[in-house]
C-alpha cells in the first residue's frame, strides 16, 4: 500500500514530454498580445500619435495626465519637442484632438507594460513548479522552453529600446515631420521577429510531433516564401514611415503613373536617402519595390498552394493551406484599398488591417512550415 501511494504521489501530472495545458495557454495568450501590440503600433503610426508623449517614463508614465494642468503641460511639451510635426500637420490642433493622439501612444505603451506583467508572473510560477515534486515536474519548464523564453525576453527588451530610439528620432528635430522610417523599420522588424519566434515556441509546446515530414523540398520552398514575406514587411514599414503611398494612390501600376515615373527618374544622391522627406526618388523606389514584391509573393504562394494540394497531406495541413490562399486574397485586396485611398493621408483603417493581414500570413506560413518539420522539435 505504501509503495502504491508513493507511485501515485511521484507520478507526473502530464505525459512525459508533454507541456501542461496551462503553459500552452499562457504562450498562446502571449502570441495574441504581441499580435495586437504590433497592430496598435501601426494605428499609432498612422494617426501621427507616436510623438505625443515626449519622454520615456517607464514607471511614472504608467498613469496618463489626470487634470487640466497636466494635460496642458503634456500638450506644450508636444508642441516644442515635435515642433516640425505640430506646425506642419497640427497647427490648429485642439486639446480634444491632442488627447486622441495621446491615447494611441499611451495605449501602445500601456499594452507593452501589460504584456510584461502577463509574461513575468506566470513564468516565475512555472519555473518554481518545475522544481517541485522531487524533480518530476520538469515538463512545466523544460530546458528547451526556458532557453527560447530567454530569447523572447531579449527580443522584447530590444523592441522596447528601439521603440524609444524611434520616437526620439522625431523629437527636437526641426527637419523631421515624423519619426525616422529606418528606425521605425528596425522597431517593426524586431517586433515581428518576436511575434514569429514566440508563435514557433507555442507550436513546439502545443504539437510535439508533426505528421507531414515527407515534404522536405516544399518545406525549403516555404522558407523561401517566408523570406520574401519578411522583405515585404520591411518595405511595408518603409511605405508607412515615408508615407510613400501618397506618391501614387492608383492601381494597377503604372496607371496614371507620371508622377511616380518622374520621381524615380530624377537625379539622386546619397543624402536623399537620409533626408528622404522631400525626395520623391526614395519614396518612389520604396513604393515600386513594395508593389513588385507583392506580385512576387502572390505568385509564390499560389504556386506553393497548388503544389501542396497535389501531395498526400494531413487534414490540418490541408486546412492551413486553404486558409493561406484565402488570406492572400484578403491581404492583396487590403493593400489595394490602402493605396487607392492614400489621398492626402494614409487611411488608418485599411492601413492597420493590411499590417494585421501581413502578420496573419506570417502565422499561416509558419504553421504550414512547422507541419513539415522532419524531427521531434521538442528535443531541439
Amino acid at each position: 500500500m505504501e509503495t502504491l501511494q508513493r507511485e501515485k504521489i511521484d507520478r507526473p501530472t502530464v505525459a512525459p514530454g508533454r507541456i501542461p495545458k496551462a503553459v500552452r495557454y499562457w504562450l498562446l495568450i502571449g502570441v495574441v498580445m504581441v499580435f495586437f501590440q504590433v497592430v496598435i503600433g501601426g494605428v499609432t503610426r498612422l494617426t501621427d500619435s507616436g510623438l505625443s508623449i515626449t519622454e520615456w517614463a517607464v514607471i511614472q508614465g504608467t498613469l496618463p495626465p489626470l487634470n487640466a494642468a497636466e494635460w496642458n503641460e503634456a500638450f506644450e511639451l508636444y508642441k516644442v519637442a515635435a515642433k516640425k510635426q505640430f506646425e506642419t500637420l497640427h497647427a490648429d490642433m485642439t486639446m480634444s484632438e491632442f488627447k486622441v493622439i495621446f491615447f494611441w501612444e499611451y495605449f501602445h505603451r500601456l499594452w507593452a507594460r501589460t504584456m510584461g506583467f502577463v509574461f513575468i508572473f506566470p513564468f516565475l510560477f512555472f519555473v518554481a513548479k518545475r522544481f517541485t515534486g522531487n524533480g518530476r515536474n520538469k515538463q512545466w519548464m523544460p530546458g528547451w522552453l526556458a532557453r527560447r523564453l530567454g530569447v523572447v525576453i531579449l527580443l522584447a527588451i530590444a523592441a522596447a529600446t528601439f521603440g524609444w530610439i524611434m520616437v526620439a528620432s522625431g523629437l527636437n528635430d526641426n527637419t523631421r515631420t515624423w519619426v525616422s522610417a529606418y528606425k521605425l523599420v528596425i522597431h517593426l522588424s524586431i517586433a515581428t521577429t518576436l511575434f514569429a519566434y514566440l508563435f514557433w515556441t507555442y507550436l513546439k509546446a502545443q504539437q510535439p510531433v508533426t505528421a507531414d515530414t515527407h515534404l522536405p523540398r516544399l518545406r525549403r520552398f516555404s522558407w523561401g516564401i517566408l523570406l520574401v514575406l519578411g522583405v515585404q514587411i520591411i518595405f511595408g514599414g518603409l511605405m508607412a514611415g515615408m508615407r510613400a503611398g501618397l506618391l501614387h494612390p492608383y492601381f494597377p501600376l503604372p496607371v496614371e503613373g507620371e508622377r511616380l515615373v518622374n520621381a524615380i527618374t530624377t537625379d539622386v544622391n546619397l543624402q536623399d536617402f537620409v533626408n528622404y522627406e522631400p525626395s520623391g526618388y526614395v519614396k518612389g523606389m520604396v513604393h515600386i519595390v513594395h508593389r513588385v514584391t507583392a506580385y512576387l509573393l502572390s505568385g509564390l504562394i499560389i504556386w506553393f498552394f497548388v503544389r501542396l494540394r497535389k501531395n498526400n497531406i494531413s487534414a490540418k495541413l490541408k486546412t492551413a493551406n486553404t486558409l493561406l490562399i484565402i488570406m492572400l486574397g484578403i491581404q492583396f485586396l487590403l493593400g489595394v484599398l490602402t493605396v487607392i485611398n492614400c489621398f492626402g493621408s494614409v487611411p488608418v483603417l485599411y492601413g492597420s488591417l493590411h499590417q494585421a493581414g501581413a502578420l496573419l500570413l506570417l502565422v499561416l506560413l509558419l504553421f504550414i512550415n512547422y507541419q513539415m518539420v522532419e524531427k521531434d522539435i521538442n528535443r531541439v
